[in-house]
């Protein structure tokens, strides 16, 4: 059995990350792997040992037209390398719904077609509805990573699954390990993409509504790029912002809250990989109200859902969290709780399934052509 998986850019944000561990998962359990993915750019999908490459050129561009050109000529790339690539028996696993060229593709070869959905903020809406139709036309099954986009992006009479993504094992060991309980420094940590609808300029307007905590911003960018971001916003002397990280560990350890400030008005976030990860320190989150991500939160217990557009009362239920020892006692051990329901072994079982119920599809009930290792061990 071989896996064509697919992702447009290899970078370190959450998307790719989540097709990293199924892939790990997917060759421990002797399944032969293919990442095709944008070229000569360093991400979660790079220096994979147990894979075979097969990249495709594509180029990230500011300009919003240039941007679309890209992208349809990288598609044209990717087609080809599959029709060259892929037969009818392989499955082509699609990360996001940007690779439309890899659906195509699995068409015309007569492949199963699996789409891993992230998500539902897609602009201009043409482009959303063009990206929609393909899973519509030419998936055989759709992986979402929440409830929340399961309803919102519903692809009628397609077989679907919810899988929510999962902590890494090795950093839940690790945050395991550091776990400890907090003496409450109030230090507010934040890690997200270098984008206004993620909530950055937010993030430095509660900083500065705030000077008596410390506010850490790591994002998905290089020292230039966020020289050239906040070239005419003035940073308050409680923040520091940072560049991309390979080893987020020292800011979670740091951490005393974790925040996502995600725009509700521009973006819709469909899960939470950073809160995730918070949880692995047993670090409370204050989230929006709104999404897959809301599905991590639960009011009052392991944080609070606010809306990043209503500053003030966002500023008061972080204060209400770092400034009550008791509450924020009760949250920390909840949150930590919680992150059992997202161990990556059984993120990693529940797509083995997935694949073997569209292998038994492709191949018959009594095929012998895949099998999921019943008792391997945790």
């Amino acid at each position: 059995m071989r896996i064509f998986a697919c992702h447009l850019l290899n970078d370190y944000s959450g998307s790719p990350k989540v097709l990293m561990q199924l892939i790990k998962g997917w060759t421990e359990n002797n399944i032969a792997v293919t990442v095709l993915t944008s070229s000569k750019r360093k991400g979660f999908l790079s220096g994979l040992d147990t894979v075979n490459y097969a990249p495709f050129w594509y180029q990230l561009a500011g300009n919003p037209f240039v941007r679309f050109i890209f992208l349809v000529m990288s598609q044209f790339f990717l087609l080809i390398k599959l029709l060259e690539l892929a037969k009818k028996e392989d499955i082509i696993y699609i990360n996001t719904v940007l690779p439309f060229g890899a659906a195509i593709a699995g068409k015309i070869k007569g492949c199963s077609v699996i789409y891993h959905v992230h998500e539902t903020s897609i602009k201009p809406q043409l482009l959303k509805k063009f990206l929609f139709g393909c899973v519509k036309k030419f998936a055989t099954d759709v992986v979402y990573v929440s409830n929340y986009l399961q309803r919102q992006e519903n692809i009628a009479d397609v077989k679907n699954h919810i899988l929510y993504n999962a902590i890494e094992e090795e950093f839940y060991q690790i945050g395991k390990i550091n776990y400890q309980s907090k003496h409450l420094h109030k230090n507010v940590l934040m890690i997200c993409s270098l984008k206004r609808y993620k909530g950055v300029l937010e993030f430095v307007e509660l900083a500065s509504l705030n000077p008596a905590y410390d506010f850490k911003l790591v994002v998905n960018a290089d020292q230039n790029e966020i020289e050239d971001f906040f070239r005419i916003t003035f940073l308050p002397a409680n923040l520091r912002i940072y560049p991309v990280q390979t080893n987020t560990h020292p800011f979670y350890s740091w951490a005393d809250i974790v925040l996502n400030l995600s725009r509700t008005d521009e973006w819709i976030e469909t899960f939470g990989l950073t809160i995730l990860e918070g949880m692995a320190y047993g670090l409370p989150a204050i989230v929006p109200p709104i999404g897959g991500i809301a599905e991590l939160v639960e009011e009052n217990r392991n944080g609070a859902l606010v809306d990043s557009l209503n500053l003030q009362h966002l500023s008061k239920r972080l204060g209400e969290i770092l400034n009550n020892k008791n509450l924020y006692a009760e949250m920390e051990a909840n949150s930590f709780s919680k992150i059992n329901s997202f161990r990556e072994n059984e993120f990693v079982k529940k797509s083995l399934a997935i694949l073997q119920n569209r292998t038994l599809s492709n191949h018959g009930k009594n095929g012998n052509y895949f099998h999921i290792l019943e008792n391997k061990p945790k």
